[in-house]
């Protein structure tokens, strides 16, 4: 069984990180502790392992990543040769693996490393550890020809070395030659080949790494601004007119500092969104007055104004020179190049073939990963009602990069696109639409009487109710529009379900709306049920939601084991809210004899095996209870809020159930990963209807 993959290559410059990233993201969704080894390294911060280390929180001792530095191992093979130089780095592979379940290992970058024939450097050391090799063959500025061939030779050279090859990956070709070559490298390889095209927001450096490369002074701007990815490099040297029609999505424009005409143009066009510019570099070491910075800020709030000191020609050359990497703080690029290995690299064909052992923990890390990886593989189109909020832009912007799904998002379009223009957002995949002025609203508006016309509701008020951003993405749910709507961020939780309660309304075989949070704790996820929608449900609501609860568990792959919970176990207490959760039991034994379920009984109880040993031994369900239901929503949001605050753990929810088509409701204090993790919840809540559903 293969407890180590190593990524490797045969030249630099092949952009390896985008698939070192890849498979680490693979690793995390099949095991909890991966550990990370790098044979050789140069002097000077590691990047990509300050990114794994922080995206992936690891724990990993930095000092025990490395193997040795380049001058050491080369100076240790000239003098004793390559069998010693291999003896001691397979030692030190062997401290790491001891400690985890699977290693990522990080091949050599043939980079100024004085080491002879690196190539089957790598495959020996391999071969060595014990891992499966992922080569990885650079493609850019290259004709398709010359990429197929020096793919094969690629795979030729590790084989005939011994290297068990899981997939040749063949990345930055140029994109209108990746289908054919994928066609003719799948046809003459004997391992699975995927081929990913150059991508240009990966290879683009960001303004903060132009401007930390150029030593320049940042004169305005924010950390989001300084995180824009400078796309192109647009030089100022015309009139204003001429100039603006220069300008394109994501460039950077270079100008010198005494064009202040130059300077608040550009800026007017990026507040208006045509185009989005990256940031505005001034050269020879001018800027404008405070009155022209004053009003740049509020044209566009964020947007970075930096001032180097060299000239236009020389600071061309250097940028000419620039590429961007991916680092801890390049987070948008991370989401990027995950999005490019995912979109074109078979992932589950690819983990099937690692064979890394599967763990029996579920950690909230590896929960996340497979909402998204189960979102993605039947991708929906959500409506995010809330289309100004900056966190639900942020969580757009991660959404788009990973592929997850398809968005529309509601509000004033300009508003939208001024928002997004000065956060560094790129909509260009993502459907905008205003309810006020939508030509929709005449249809909905018809719609909504028609649904509302036996509460009195005319054309004339429905033009005013769906013109609400809620309603408005309701409608467009219960029209199959969207196949889901996420809102709640800045509305209450009765302005985001109560137009699902009129307009798409129950599945036949519910009696009510509910809700679950998924709690992820560090080793397991529990499925808690209702903490959010109803204050005192009857037994037979109580039992309507245990059954919900357990279809949704179930979907989101937790096996369910309900336990019925109540402030008494068994038959040790009496009283009217003990003999409630009783009857509701009863009612789903009764109702759903092959779900396992017990109750009432005490949350000790239910998911701790020595005080189920004690209270109930003969129950297959306490001590390991997987779907725990509250008598009443004081009790269950109370806990929810107690286990998030004192566990640690993470709450993903609420997630409604019970509705014919799905609708979400967010915290207002949702983050930006909340509203990632419950738009791929509804995604995948669309992707199987219930019987019933129109």
């Amino acid at each position: 069984m293969t407890r180590s993959v190593y990524v490797t290559g045969i030249d630099r410059g092949d952009g390896r990180q985008v698939v070192e990233l890849g498979v680490m993201e693979l690793l995390t969704r099949q095991v909890d502790r991966v550990g990370v080894f790098r044979p050789l390294v140069h002097d000077g911060p590691d990047r990509l392992f300050d990114l794994l280390r922080a995206r992936y929180r690891l724990s990993q001792d930095a000092a025990s990543v490395y193997g040795m530095d380049y001058h050491e191992a080369s100076a240790l093979q000239a003098e004793q040769g390559t069998d010693e130089l291999v003896s001691r780095i397979v030692d030190r592979f062997h401290r790491v693996a001891r400690e985890y379940e699977v290693v990522l290992v990080l091949g050599t970058d043939f980079a100024d490393t004085q080491l002879p024939d690196e190539l089957a450097l790598n495959a020996r050391l391999a071969n060595e550890f014990g891992a499966s090799v992922i080569p990885v063959v650079g493609g850019r500025k290259q004709t398709a020809e010359s990429v197929r061939a020096e793919t094969r030779n690629a795979y030729r050279a590790y084989d005939s070395l011994g290297c068990d090859v899981l997939a040749m990956i063949t990345n930055r070709v140029a994109p209108a030659d990746r289908d054919e070559i994928n066609e003719r490298l799948r046809a003459s390889l004997p391992v699975p080949c995927y081929v990913l095209p150059d991508e240009a927001a990966l290879s683009a450096p960001t303004v903060a790494q132009i401007t930390h490369a150029l030593g320049g002074r940042v004169l305005l701007g924010d950390d989001s601004g300084l995180a824009r990815d400078a796309l192109d490099f647009v030089f100022g040297g015309a009139m204003l007119p001429n100039f603006l029609n220069a300008l394109t999505p994501g460039c950077l424009v270079v100008t010198p500092g005494d064009r202040a005409d130059l300077v608040v143009g550009s800026l007017a066009a990026h507040s208006a969104g045509t185009p989005p510019i990256a940031g505005v570099l001034l050269t020879l070491n001018e800027q404008p007055g405070p009155e022209i910075l004053t009003l740049a800020d509020r044209l566009a709030p964020g947007t970075p104004v930096v001032a180097v000191s060299g000239g236009s020609f020389p600071t061309a050359a250097e940028l000419f020179a620039l590429e961007g990497k991916l680092n801890a703080a390049t987070p948008r690029k991370a989401e990027t190049a995950l999005g490019l290995f995912e979109r074109y690299v078979d992932t589950a064909g690819l983990l099937g073939r690692v064979s890394a052992p599967s763990s029996d923990r579920v950690t909230p890390m590896m929960f996340e990963h497979k909402l998204l990886e189960r979102a993605r593989a039947d991708r929906r189109r959500v409506v995010l009602p809330e289309g100004t909020e900056e966190r639900v832009l942020r969580a757009t912007d991660v959404l788009l990069r990973r592929g997850v799904c398809d968005l529309t998002l509601l509000g004033p379009v300009e508003q939208i696109r001024k928002k997004a223009a000065d956060l560094g957002v790129d909509l260009a995949d993502t459907e905008l639409i205003d309810p006020q002025t939508s030509e929709l609203r005449d249809r909905f508006a018809a719609k909504y009487a028609e649904l509302r016309a036996h509460k009195g509701v005319t054309v004339e008020l429905a033009y005013d109710v769906v013109a609400d951003v809620n309603y408005f993405g309701t409608l467009m749910v219960q029209e199959g529009l969207a196949d889901g709507m996420v809102s709640g961020s800045v509305h209450s939780t009765a302005a985001t379900i109560r137009p699902a309660f009129e307009i798409i309304k129950t599945k036949p075989d519910a009696s009510i709306v509910s809700s679950v949070f998924f709690m992820c704790l560090a080793d397991k996820v529990l499925v808690y049920g209702d903490c959010a929608v109803n204050p005192d449900p009857n037994a037979e609501q109580l039992a309507d939601i245990a059954v919900q609860a357990a279809a949704t568990a179930e979907q989101f792959g937790v096996d369910p084991r309900i336990a019925m919970l109540s402030y008494s176990t068994g038959t040790s207490g009496s009283g009217a809210d003990v003999d409630k959760v009783r009857e509701a039991t009863e009612k789903v034994r009764a109702g759903r004899p092959d779900l396992k379920i017990e109750g009432p009984i005490q949350y000790d109880a239910a998911v701790e095996p020595s005080v189920a040993a004690t209270k109930l031994p003969d129950s297959d369900v306490a001590g390991q209870a997987s779907v725990l239901i509250f008598p009443d929503l004081n009790t269950g949001n109370n806990t929810y809020k107690a286990v998030q605050r004192s566990a640690g753990a993470i709450a993903v929810g609420p997630v409604l159930q019970g509705l014919r088509k799905p609708v979400n409701d967010l915290s207002r204090g949702a983050l930006v990963q909340d509203i990632v993790n419950t738009v791929a919840i509804t995604a995948i809540q669309s992707q199987a209807p219930a019987p019933g559903a129109s």
